[in-house]
């Protein structure tokens, strides 16, 4: 496989798979992250599931390309569904939404049961990510945030734990912001937030020149809160 064809979001995501894993890549698309982990010998094996018939087949046509069929199993179904109960012991998924990752695991959870370590990736919805996590026994270990093309990344690892650990100070912002992106206070966190005050102050500006109703005006005030935090964090 050509490397270069792996973009900097995905080899970061590859960084936390865990030394002899067995991978399941779940919305694998292409199956570069698979492949990747397994050529690199980081995975011992891996699954590729797919729900959608298209990236199946490119999937498909991927691992047979890097003659990597006996290790890397690419399989057609909805979510962690692609998996047998105890098979995968790290599971990445990423450029999904918070919604629909936590979604995933949520009704695979019968699937987690050998699983070491939880790589994920949203695009957007990080902080449902990390209260599912919360929720569900999993301790968050790491987080980073990159930028690539544009576009804003934030990658969540977590493994079985203390799930309470990463919010001993301030559980609200560090779910929304991350306990540890907070701490790190990389210059693309602060972008990232200083972008959502701004777009949030639209939002608002918007409403101000349409008649308020009681939905509207909770929203406002919502939107407010949310840019009075932003502002504590990045100390503004």
């Amino acid at each position: 496989m050509n490397h270069e064809k792996l973009s900097m979001r995905l080899e970061r995501v590859a960084t936390y798979i865990q030394q002899g894993s067995v991978l399941a890549d779940i919305g694998s698309d292409h199956a570069y992250l698979p492949c990747y982990a397994v050529q690199k010998g980081i995975s011992v094996k891996a699954i590729a599931g797919e729900v959608v018939e298209g990236p199946f087949q490119s999937a498909k046509k991927q691992v047979k390309l890097t003659e990597l069929e006996d290790p890397i199993d690419v399989r057609l179904g909805n979510g962690l569904d692609v998996l047998l109960p105890n098979e995968a012991t790290c599971i990445t998924i990423a450029g999904m939404g918070g919604l629909l990752i936590s979604s995933i695991l949520e009704n695979g959870k019968d699937k987690l049961g050998a699983v070491k370590r939880l790589v994920l990736q949203p695009n957007v919805g990080s902080n449902i990510v990390r209260k599912w996590l919360l929720e569900n026994d999993w301790e968050l270990v790491n987080e980073e945030i990159l930028e690539e093309d544009g576009k804003i990344y934030e990658i969540l690892i977590a493994e079985r734990g203390i799930p309470t650990k990463p919010y001993a100070n301030d559980a609200e912002s560090a779910l929304l912001f991350g306990p540890f992106l907070m701490a790190q206070r990389h210059e693309v966190f602060l972008k990232k937030w200083q972008l959502e005050k701004e777009h949030w102050q639209r939002i608002i500006q918007e409403m101000d020149v349409k008649s308020q109703n009681a939905a509207t005006s909770s929203k406002r005030q919502e939107l407010i809160n949310q840019i009075q935090q932003v502002e504590v964090v990045l100390g503004i």
